[in-house]
């Protein structure tokens, strides 16, 4: 091997081995590599924490559990580590054959994705790669986020602490793949595959285990162009998930979702609308979904509005009223409320929250919530409880 004379001179008076000299000149072309395939790589994630108070909790200190109703996504009194999420990314570049991937991980108390070793989540991790066809086709192969729903899985997208009813009842992660296609400036499509393991097409720890236990979907995203005036960016998207079911562990289900964004001539306010529409199939309300005996289709539809006023570069205020209507049926249903199997029930939710970033990456929101329900019993097992009330501050550090 041939080494330069200042490794040679070196060598001479003993300060480095021609050996070592050697197994760094290997090395540095591997060293190199791994260099320039991390040159683009990204690390990114959140902290989130918070302080939640509920009102009258006390009445039903032997249940508290059911003092928490699941689609707030949030804990009873007290505080809580919601989430703790860190993403790797190495985005894919403008080459006609480009590649990339995005891994992240979740944990804390309202995880979201595959269960991993009891620790955690896999939030999402999906290899992302590009075919020259047309304007380019670009893939997610892998765990990724559902096509359907106004609200992020990713809390500091979301204008709200709390989640809406909507995104109870809408898958929230698949495994699978998904082609995207962008037509031009105003319209992108959306189609995809994935593992079916419940009534909603989330993914679970185990893949189906049949050719036809799958869930498929697609969406259509519309955007106003600059002609538009102050619609300029406003959005459509219209989607749709239809998931198998196996009639033994998990029921069928087709998920239907409109969602819309608008801006208007205050430039500071901002509104969206959403309606999602979740149907069973052949649920009968048991607990595995056989649809051999007296099968039975189950629904339930939610209707959310939200408004956003950036007061300054700091103040924003958000808001969110919702109306769901629905018939319990299997467990996925029963749990927004608790009426009985095969009853209908209504609910009303308002949510006010006001969001001051004081620290740098940190967003800090204080938070009132009310929901109201015509189930007797919705917020709590043995008191005929119909409101219930929220209070929660929020803080979330973003890196």
């Amino acid at each position: 091997m041939k080494f330069n004379k200042w490794t040679v001179a070196l060598a001479a008076i003993g300060v480095v081995s021609l050996a070592s000299a050697a197994r760094a000149d290997e090395a540095a072309p591997k060293m190199i590599a791994l260099q320039t395939a991390l040159s683009n790589t990204t690390i990114s994630g959140y902290v989130d924490t918070a302080a939640t108070w509920r009102p009258g909790t006390d009445l039903n200190r032997t249940v508290p559990v059911a003092n928490t109703p699941p689609y707030s996504f949030t804990q009873n009194d007290g505080f809580s580590l919601n989430a703790v999420d860190i993403a790797i990314d190495h985005p894919e570049d403008e080459s006609p054959w480009a590649a990339g991937y995005h891994a992240e991980l979740m944990m804390g108390q309202d995880p979201v994705g595959l269960l991993f070793a009891g620790a955690g989540t896999i939030r999402q991790a999906y290899v992302t790669l590009r075919t020259p066809v047309g304007n380019g086709i670009d893939w997610k192969m892998g765990v990724w986020d559902t096509v359907v729903g106004y609200e992020s899985n990713s809390d500091p997208l979301n204008p709200n602490y709390t989640r809406s009813y909507g995104y109870t009842i809408e898958p929230t992660t698949h495994t699978g793949v998904l082609a995207t296609y962008k037509i031009n400036d105003m319209v992108t499509v959306q189609a995809g595959i994935a593992d079916d393991s419940n009534a909603t097409g989330t993914i679970g720890v185990n893949p189906a285990l049949a050719e036809s236990q799958k869930a498929y979907m697609g969406d259509v995203q519309f955007t106003a162009p600059d002609s538009a005036g102050f619609l300029k960016g406003a959005t459509l998207t219209l989607a749709l998930v239809d998931a198998a079911g196996n009639n033994t562990t998990s029921f069928g289900s087709t998920s239907l979702y409109a969602g819309m964004s608008l801006p208007t001539p205050i430039t500071a306010l901002k509104l969206g609308a959403c309606f999602d529409y979740l149907e069973i199939h052949d649920s009968n309300g048991l607990p595995n979904g056989n649809a051999a005996a007296n099968s039975s289709e189950d629904s339930i539809w939610n209707l959310a509005v939200y408004a956003s006023i950036q007061a300054t570069d700091k103040l924003s205020f958000n808001t969110r009223a919702e109306y769901l209507d629905g018939e319990a049926g299997p467990p996925v249903v029963a749990n927004v409320f608790a009426p009985p199997i095969g009853g209908r029930y209504s609910a009303f939710e308002f949510t006010g929250t006001v969001q001051y970033n004081l620290w740098m990456n940190v967003i800090s929101r204080a938070e009132f919530r009310w929901d109201h329900a015509t189930s007797g019993n919705s917020f709590g097992a043995t008191v005929d409880r119909r409101n219930d009330f929220l209070l929660a501050l929020n803080l979330i550090y973003q890196f």
